[in-house]
């Protein structure tokens, strides 16, 4: 394919799979069956997965497991992870079960507050403009009336607009940062309705300011727009117990154990080469479970990363501490998420998911979604300071392999049961297999 192919999206789902398999497949026959093969049997569905994006031309398929016995706040849930690394769910499931019998998850949200802004430029009079705002303030909350209407009746709403001077970073460059509540919907199209509202009526009443020049009235709109980074929207998870009650079959010494852990804990939060790798066996958790109801994990990545450098060096996610007796380990992490709206009322799996955490409200999710994040950290952690995270992780990638090389039944039994007694590696694995065949 050396030219550019024009007026592709105006094409059909066929055209688009047949065009693809002609241009950059040797063997376009077998290219249009594989992906035809994961199509959804029932056409209805289908219909409806082609149209959560543009130029659809299959579907692209993610595990959806569950976490059972996770006790948060006194009661039982099982909680939905879609993902497709090994190891997670059964980690998470682990954790799970081990804290159940030690008090199980505190959760607590601490704030909801989202944020977007207005990114302008206006070259002129620092006090004029910081006056101009003051006056002008109450109208943009006025000129929006027609878009929170509907979000205030839920309780929601925007909380509060300020000026903010950023010339110190780039000439002539202001900001109209607003905060959102926006209770049980994720905002985005909300706060970003009310941002375009809030540059037009900027440039408009800056027209009508008897104090500008006319230099001065000529204000620039560059952006509005909702950020991902949500300090405020903020939830805390925390597990806790007698130093003694740790012990188990794994942890024949708990009082080492929780020592280790704290140290393994404390440097991730000095070391950012280890605090990156830390950081993601929370996201392990965290993503599972936004993807699974429906969420945007990207822009929950994003935020939660940004936050880990807040204080100006990135750390970790989570923190323990041994004090009285008591090993204390938790996280507080900035969550946005929703429960109406976008594809929590349109895929199927999504409702699903949402309908086994009972329907949650957007608060309760982030309650759900942290624990999961703290339960996989645990695991990891627990794995690392004990018998090394290989170990574990090579014996749940041992099916991967066993499809990879497409062993029969026989076969894969015979693997398991040698892999009992022996360290698992891919090219052992590969090795053996290849010994049996031999």
């Amino acid at each position: 394919m050396n030219q550019p192919f024009s007026g592709f999206s105006k094409l059909s789902k066929e055209d688009k799979i047949n065009w693809i398999a002609d241009a950059y497949f040797s063997t376009p026959n077998e290219a249009i069956s594989l992906l035809k093969k994961y199509w959804n049997s029932d056409a209805k569905i289908q219909k409806l997965h082609d149209e959560f994006i543009e130029n659809t031309i299959t579907n692209f398929y993610i595990p959806l497991g569950v976490a059972p016995n996770f006790l948060i706040n006194g009661k039982y849930n099982t909680i939905p992870m879609a993902i497709e690394e090994s190891s997670v769910v059964a980690a998470a499931s682990k954790a799970a079960k081990f804290w159940s019998t030690r008090g199980g998850f505190k959760t607590k949200v601490i704030n909801t507050e989202k944020i977007g802004q207005v990114h302008f430029l206006y070259k002129g009079d620092e006090s004029k403009l910081d006056l101009f705002f003051i006056q002008t303030k109450a109208k943009f909350f006025t000129d929006t009336d027609s878009i929170t209407t509907n979000m205030q009746k839920r309780g929601g709403g925007i909380l509060d607009i300020e000026l903010r001077d950023k010339t110190n970073l780039i000439d002539n460059y202001y900001q109209l940062h607003v905060t959102f509540e926006t209770k049980d919907s994720m905002g985005a199209n909300f706060i970003n309705s009310c941002l375009e509202q809030f540059a037009k009526t900027l440039k408009e009443e800056a027209q009508n300011f008897d104090l500008f020049s006319e230099t001065e009235k000529e204000i620039e709109v560059i952006m509005s727009i909702l950020s991902n980074y949500v300090p405020n929207c903020l939830v805390r998870a925390e597990v806790s117990c007698p130093i003694e009650d740790l012990e188990e079959k794994h942890i024949p010494n708990p009082k080492e154990f929780a020592e280790r852990f704290v140290q393994a804990v404390q440097i991730a939060e000095v070391e950012p080469y280890r605090a990156v790798t830390h950081n993601k066996g929370i996201m392990n958790g965290i993503d599972a479970v936004v993807i699974a109801t429906g969420n945007d994990f990207r822009a929950v990545e994003a935020g939660v990363h940004a936050y880990a450098a807040h204080k100006g060096q990135y750390s970790s996610l989570s923190h323990a501490k041994i004090e009285n007796g008591i090993f204390s380990f938790w996280l507080e992490i900035p969550l946005a998420l929703g429960t109406v709206g976008g594809l929590t009322s349109l895929h199927p799996l999504v409702k699903l998911s949402l309908e086994m955490l009972e329907n949650p409200s957007a608060e309760e999710l982030m309650q759900f979604v942290a624990v999961a994040g703290l339960a996989q950290n645990f695991g990891a952690l627990r794995s690392l300071t004990t018998s090394g995270i290989q170990e574990g992780h090579m014996k749940m990638h041992l099916n991967n392999i066993l499809n990879q090389f497409e062993a029969n039944e026989e076969e894969s039994h015979e693997v398991r049961k040698y892999f009992k007694h022996h360290v698992v590696s891919h090219s052992a694995v590969v090795n053996y297999i290849e010994s049996l065949r031999k």
